[in-house]
């Protein structure tokens, strides 16, 4: 691996993580909207991790056909996909 695919491995690998953020972020804001109380919040984020590891399943059996050994590919996807869901979510509660 060279230092350039290294680098492009690495903000891929971040861009992933932030855009798993930016879903759990708009889980919790759903969960403010909808009432902003432990329960609303512990469903939201429960919510957030049963589409993650749906998400993540599905994931897991393109990247072995398609990308394998790719885990930043992997990462982007569930990143992208969680902040889809997030986002979309959070418009529904408002």
């Amino acid at each position: 691996m060279t230092i350039a695919s290294k680098r492009a491995y690495q903000i891929r690998l971040w861009i992933g993580i932030v855009l798993l953020a930016v879903g759990l972020s708009g889980h919790l804001l759903a969960a403010e909207v909808t009432g902003g109380q432990s329960i609303h919040y512990r469903h939201h984020i429960l919510g957030f991790l049963f589409l993650s590891a749906v998400a993540w399943l599905i994931l897991a059996l393109l990247a072995r056909r398609f990308w394998t050994g790719r885990h930043d590919i992997t990462v982007l996807a569930l990143g992208a996909v969680q902040a889809i869901l997030g986002l979309v979510i959070y418009a529904s509660s408002v």
